[in-house]
């Protein structure tokens, strides 16, 4: 099998690329990236030692994805992956790379006949329905009632039956509308392709930055004794997120890879779960165990753009039709993270210090 990993050198990609030539190395494993995100091109060492080929593309640019040859399967993962992008400046990069660059992605596959994997986003849910949920305000947390007023929502958070009608930030709405076209493609062109709507997803090669990569960023602040800061709902840092350590992420990939039928024609949330959530609050007591080192914490009362109080991923359909569920724990990813920083501290310093 061959198979093209676009956005192959990002923190999802190498760790797809790595982990599925450890597992199938007679697999012809691709990695396509622009190396536009800092750090990306430290991966490309790995690459070369176990045999991955690299090839430095844009998926803007269809005459790049033409250069790779005929393949088998293409995992599209080269979104960028901030929140913020486009609300904070030009929105021009997120859409012409998350839109028009994934139908490059589409049109390739028709051209060889192959297969599509779309790592989707939990941010295709639209902000209000999620912020005007109904919630309580626990010691170290804010936690989803049993009662809402939305389908879609519950104590073990947000499922597939949510509405996805409202505002949601540019790259949601852009990763929206690309699920949008592959189930044209697939229903006119018959294109075999499955659609996941991750949620945070953090571990060992993750470039951590204040818009994306927040686990990173916190046990590398505590690793290096940096200062950190509670943004927004009252500077409290009880506001939450359910984590998805990579390995787990892979071992759904390696499912979709060989049983694609069961994947054709549906879409999966797939994020690490309730058990698998923290706040920010309990993120920094986690690293501080780690770690064994305390950070000062600033704390800053206004909410950012397109922020959200919680977002736990309801994992029941995909469990239930696919028997697919997190493995590792939370704290399984900050101490894998925390190994890698210390076995990588003078290559990561200059990049997350």
């Amino acid at each position: 099998m061959k198979i093209l990993i676009t956005g192959g050198a990002g923190f999802i990609g190498s760790s797809l690329c790595i982990k599925l030539k450890e597992k199938y190395p007679n697999y012809s494993i691709v990695a396509f990236d622009n190396l536009k995100r800092r750090g990306s091109e430290l991966n490309l060492v790995d690459f070369q030692e176990i045999g991955i080929q690299f090839i430095h593309g844009d998926i803007r640019n269809i005459e790049d994805l033409n250069s790779v040859g005929d393949f088998d399967v293409l995992i599209e993962a080269s979104a960028e992956p901030s929140v913020m992008a486009g609300l904070n400046s030009d929105p021009s990069y997120v859409i012409n790379n998350n839109l028009y660059g994934s139908i490059n992605c589409f049109n390739t596959c028709l051209k060889y006949k192959a297969k599509l994997i779309f790592l989707s986003t939990s941010r295709v849910y639209p902000i209000d329905k999620i912020e005007t949920a109904n919630f309580i305000e626990e010691a170290t947390r804010f936690s989803f009632t049993e009662d809402q007023k939305e389908r879609g929502i519950s104590k073990l958070g947000i499922s597939e039956d949510l509405s996805l009608y409202g505002a949601r930030s540019f790259y949601g709405t852009t990763k929206l509308s690309s699920e949008l076209f592959i189930q044209e493609y697939s229903a006119f062109y018959g294109l075999k392709s499955a659609i996941t709507r991750f949620g945070v997803i953090a571990g060992p090669r993750q470039m951590g930055k204040t818009d994306q990569g927040v686990v990173t960023l916190w046990i590398a602040k505590h690793y290096w004794k940096q200062s950190l800061k509670y943004i927004g709902y009252g500077g409290l840092g009880k506001q939450v997120r359910d984590i998805l350590h990579v390995d787990d992420l892979v071992d759904l990939i390696v499912i979709q890879l060989h049983h694609i039928d069961k994947f054709n024609g549906k879409i999966y949330n797939a994020g690490g779960g309730l058990l698998n959530s923290l706040s920010l609050l309990e993120m920094t007591a986690l690293c501080q165990k780690i770690t064994g080192n305390k950070t000062t914490i600033d704390l800053e009362i206004q909410n950012r753009p397109a922020d959200l109080m919680i977002y736990i991923t309801d994992n029941t359909k995909i469990e239930n039709e696919i028997g697919w569920k997190p493995q590792k724990s939370a704290e399984n990813i900050f101490s894998d993270i925390f190994r890698w920083i210390n076995k990588n501290e003078e290559q990561l310093k200059t990049i997350l210090k």
